[in-house]
């Protein structure tokens, strides 16, 4: 894979094609059965005009999904290369462990949409689950993985937005300037992309801007304080070290995180079980973790 991103441009149209169908193809190889699993297509408009596109993604093998709670997914990939469809799999089986439906929303890709129209689009899906959807936001879960946890992250910051119970973040990417990864990289070369080639790809979002916006240099050691977090990433990925940041500014904002570093894992293996069987104790870790922080929040509100 490191070598394959390195002659694919992204900036030209055939490379960032060649890329979405590498992205999907292994996706699909290595991730998890879709056996028993429900799809359900969105495309709906918000009272203010706004649309929502996405699916909800359902296990037709538990009989008693608790369809009072949900979790909402933000799928990653640099902003540019991924959607519902690429991370069916890895929904599908989340929905599975949990018995909760998930909705994983179908934000614009760049480099056709640039900043902040994905962000628009995540906050868009969420405020639609928590108005017109009579899904409580504390009886919620949001996860995401890569830039879905920047988009997360991001939209958690925000004045006014309602936070969930808790949030789950696989590898999320938090420093768009790379300086980070690129840190961690003198130490140990990412086996699935350089550094340099994920800020190019991340440009085709960024297009622009001024990566010190606040939108996207995020102060969550100086912002609002985050739900519970539990943040994974693989030991043999250059974004260990965002993970790593996130989850010192999550505490240093007063909130509680919970940090798991998976040796010599790549980045999101929690997607790909039949490349690395590292990924069923993972995904059994975040399904505790909802399972506990659902619970936790419940009897919080009854002892109220």
């Amino acid at each position: 894979m490191r070598q394959i991103s390195t002659i694919l441009p992204p900036e030209r149209a055939w490379g960032l094609w060649a890329s979405r169908q590498i992205v999907a193809r292994v996706m699909d190889t290595f991730g998890p059965s879709l056996a028993g699993t429900d799809v359900e297509q969105v495309d709906v408009c918000l009272p203010d005009g706004r649309r929502v596109v996405g699916e909800w993604v359902r296990s037709a093998t538990r009989t008693a999904t608790d369809e009072t709670r949900a979790i909402y997914y933000v799928h990653g990939s640099g902003y540019a290369l991924c959607s519902p469809r690429t991370h069916r799999r890895l929904t599908a089986w989340l929905s599975r462990l949990t018995g909760l439906p998930v909705f994983c929303v179908d934000y614009r890709l760049a480099p056709r949409h640039r900043f902040p129209t994905a962000a628009d689009d995540v906050r868009a899906g969420w405020d639609w689950l928590t108005t017109q959807c009579d899904l409580d936001p504390e009886r919620m879960v949001i996860a995401g993985d890569s830039a879905g946890g920047h988009l997360a992250v991001d939209m958690l910051l925000q004045p006014g937005v309602p936070h969930p119970a808790a949030l789950a973040l696989l590898s999320p990417l938090y420093d768009l300037t790379f300086a980070l990864a690129r840190a961690r990289e003198t130490l140990r070369d990412d086996p699935a992309i350089r550094a340099a080639d994920a800020a190019r790809l991340i440009g085709l979002y960024c297009a622009g801007m001024d990566l010190n916006h606040h939108r996207l240099t995020l102060d969550v050691a100086g912002g609002r304080r985050m739900p519970p977090t539990l943040i994974q990433a693989g030991g043999a990925e250059m974004l260990q070290a965002d993970a790593r940041t996130l989850a010192a500014d999550i505490r240093s904002a007063g909130g509680t995180s919970e940090l798991q570093i998976w040796p010599d894992q790549v980045h999101v293996f929690q997607a790909l079980p039949r490349l690395t069987p590292e990924a069923v104790p993972a995904m059994r870790k975040i399904t505790a973790f909802i399972a506990d922080a659902l619970r936790h929040n419940t009897a919080d509100r009854v002892a109220g």
